[in-house]
This record gives structure tokens, C-alpha cells and sequence, in this order.
């Protein structure tokens, strides 16, 4: 695509196509190709085990594909040998391709000052032994180390034992893998050597070839971006990915283009597509691509978006876990859910319309979707908190409760 100009609805629809939106969900049921083409498309996918609905990266899928088989998916990452746990963007689901590519990060890897093992007496030779113990035992989790003594536990932490911590560094450093995941989400380590293809481990990339490849990986999930964009996608400094990305210009695989509304400069990714329109409605995942890197959400849909987990409940604006909705090409309302699995409930705690949205054309589409959610969470009701008009309205399109 060859553009020196695009609107900012242009680049709302190249950005959504970029991520997978301008294909319809599967009408039957999803398989491994679905599984492939989602992670293809994104490049890496973020996880994130908050479980107040369905943990995020879950979500991510949902959006894309409706309904799907959560098992077979899980099955699909840790059983296909396609697909590894990596630090990306955060902890993510990455291609084992990416594994040569990260390689400089795991090199560069420290222990943080806040982290328990730090001041452990012994460290090496605990670090040391539970390492030994994987190759000699096989995969395990944390719970397989020997305990050793760590920091008392402060109320609001997300606490880490030292086990787990051994484990975590290994991973970190590529000295091991993740090999499954348990029903409660702890991961299971093994040898790389046990779990990735020869090729990946073998395959030697230098730090900037690697970063001009995740560069590149970044600008096809992202189709337009900025260079804070593209730095983000993989957790690079935009400083240092400058001279990488005008690289990539060099060689055709970006060019620049302005896009209305943008102060920066654009970067458009070669085979970007430009659909004539972005259809459907989809709630998003907190941590979804198309929103995730706060400025870009901003600059492409005038969505101003912020998590407030952390956030005490008498200070929050939105809600504790807020998803946007996605209606064709733009992000048109907010909604805070929580998933009530013991009652069977689905609790939509609050819903906000974006400025200029219209009640009658959202109200439609978002109804579907949380009915649509409530089923494939196997929840039996919807349960509206009726704190505007709207909220109203929607409790009876969904036909569930309001209070």
C-alpha cells in the first residue's frame, strides 16, 4: 500500500484490520487454525490471570473469535510445540520463532532489587540445585523446591516465594521453559532443550537484527504507528529503535506517511490492508493490543483509557475491571464486568457511552455481546447496575436484572 496521506478513519480501519477485525467471527466451531491465524495476526499474546471475569488474554481470543474451546486452545499452546511463554510485551504467549529473537533480553536479564532471592544466603547454590532438579526430575512447579525462608508477606502483595522466584529467574535468563500451565494457573518448568525445536535453540541473532525482526513484527500487528508504537509492542526504548526503524523503511518494509490528527510521524506497515469498512462489535481485553499502549488509544479512537484494579473504589471513575466496546471501527463505550460463578450471574456494574455515541445503535450490539459472554462463561443470568439511563435500557434488551 503506497500512501503518503491517511484519514484518521483510514487508519482506525487499517489498525483493526492489522489485529484480525476485519474478518468475521467463525460461524462453527473454532480449531487450531483459528487458534494460529489469532496469534499470527497479533504476534505475541499478553497474559494476565486476574479472574474477576475470565483472564484477559482469554478475552483477546473472544474478541476475535466468539465462542471457542478454552481447553483445546490451552491445549494448542503448550501441546503443539508452535507456540512458547516468553517475556515480549509483557509475559506472553509468543511463536517459538520468537525465541532467537528475545535472546538478547534473556542475556541482559538481572535480578531486581525487590525480588526475595537477592539477599538469600546461598543464592548460587540454591539458584544452582533447582535447576539441577528440573534436568534430573523433569518438568515441575515451584511447590517441587525445597522451601527456604523469605520476606514476610505484606498486606496488598502480590506475593512471590522464593521457589518460585529460583523459577522465574530461569525462565527469565532462558536457562528454562514453561511446559503447561495448572487448572490454578502456576506454571510448569522444564528444560528448553526438552520443549522447543533444535533450530530455535540453536539459531544465533544479533541484538540489532533481533530488534529490526520484532520491529518488523510489531509494524504488521499494528498496520499504521507511530514510533512509540512500534517501540512499545516489544518493550524497546522509541530512542534506541530509531535508526532500526528507518532501517526498515530503507529496505520498503515501512513508509512514512501523516495521518489526520497525528503529531508524530506515521510509519505504514508494506502489506497492510485497508478495508472499505470494519463490521461487528466486540468487547475488548483490558490488555488487547488495540488498546494496551494508552497514547495509541488515544491518538486513534479519543479513548482515554486507564486500568483502576489499583485504583481505591472511592477514587475510581469507570469501575474495577473495564472493558471497551467496539463497535465497526471505533471504541463507542465502556463496561465494567465481573463474573459471579458461584450465583451464575454476570454483573455488568457500570456502563459509560463514549461522547458523541449513539444510545439506540450501541445498545443493540452490546446487549448481543454480553448475552453472547454470559453463555460461553456458562453464566445463566445478566444482572445490570442501573446508574444511568442507558444501564437501564440495557438490563431489559439483555433481559436480565436490574438494581
Amino acid at each position: 500500500m503506497q500512501r503518503v496521506q491517511l484519514s484518521s478513519c483510514e487508519a482506525r480501519r487499517i489498525a483493526f484490520a492489522a489485529q484480525g477485525f476485519d474478518r468475521e467471527r467463525p460461524a462453527g466451531k473454532t480449531d487450531v487454525r483459528h487458534f494460529r491465524r489469532v496469534i499470527e495476526s497479533l504476534g505475541l499474546l499478553q497474559l494476565d490471570y486476574v479472574n474477576v471475569l475470565m483472564p484477559a488474554h482469554f478475552l483477546i481470543l473472544w474478541s476475535r473469535l466468539g465462542p471457542y474451546d478454552r481447553r483445546r486452545f490451552e491445549r494448542f499452546v503448550y501441546d503443539s510445540g508452535e507456540l512458547t511463554e516468553q517475556w515480549a510485551h509483557e509475559a506472553s504467549i509468543v511463536p517459538v520463532s520468537a525465541w532467537p529473537l528475545l535472546d538478547y533480553r534473556r542475556k541482559a536479564h538481572k535480578i531486581g532489587n525487590h525480588n526475595p532471592i537477592r539477599k538469600l544466603r546461598g543464592r548460587n547454590n540454591y539458584l544452582d540445585a533447582a535447576l539441577e532438579q528440573v534436568r534430573e526430575q523433569g518438568a515441575l512447579t515451584a511447590n517441587d523446591l525445597p522451601r527456604v525462608p523469605g520476606p514476610r508477606r505484606k498486606p496488598g502483595d502480590w506475593h512471590r516465594s522464593v521457589p518460585r522466584c529460583a523459577l522465574e529467574y530461569h525462565f527469565a535468563t532462558g536457562a528454562l521453559a514453561v511446559a503447561n500451565r495448572l487448572p490454578n494457573f502456576q506454571r510448569v518448568y522444564d528444560l528448553p532443550e526438552r520443549l522447543l525445536p533444535e533450530q530455535c535453540l540453536s539459531r544465533e541473532v544479533s541484538e540489532d537484527d533481533a530488534r529490526r525482526e520484532l520491529l518488523c513484527r510489531a509494524a504488521r500487528a499494528l498496520g499504521v504507528a507511530t514510533l512509540q508504537d512500534l517501540a512499545d509492542y516489544y518493550r524497546m526504548k522509541a530512542k534506541d529503535t530509531a535508526p532500526l526503524v528507518q532501517d526498515l523503511v530503507d529496505a520498503g518494509t515501512l513508509s512514512k506517511v501523516a495521518v489526520e490528527g497525528w503529531r508524530e510521524t506515521a510509519f505504514l506497515y508494506c502489506s497492510a490492508r485497508l478495508p472499505r469498512q470494519i463490521a461487528g462489535a466486540s468487547l475488548l481485553s483490558p490488555f488487547d493490543p488495540v488498546v494496551w499502549f494508552r497514547p495509541r488509544a488515544e491518538r486513534l479512537f479519543n479513548f482515554h483509557y486507564r486500568i483502576e484494579i489499583y485504583v481505591p473504589a472511592r477514587q475510581r471513575k469507570w469501575g474495577y475491571y473495564v472493558l471497551p466496546f467496539r463497535l465497526g471501527d471505533d471504541i463507542v463505550a465502556r463496561v465494567d464486568l465481573k463474573a459471579d460463578r458461584q450465583s451464575g450471574v454476570l454483573l455488568v456494574l457500570a456502563t459509560h457511552l463514549e461522547p458523541g455515541t449513539d444510545p439506540s445503535m450501541c445498545l443493540e450490539h452490546l446487549a448481543r455481546e454480553l448475552r453472547a459472554l454470559a453463555n460461553w462463561l456458562a453464566l445463566d443470568d445478566i444482572c445490570v447496575t442501573r446508574m444511568n439511563g442507558f444501564s437501564h435500557s440495557l438490563a431489559a434488551a439483555t433481559s436480565g436484572r436490574a438494581v
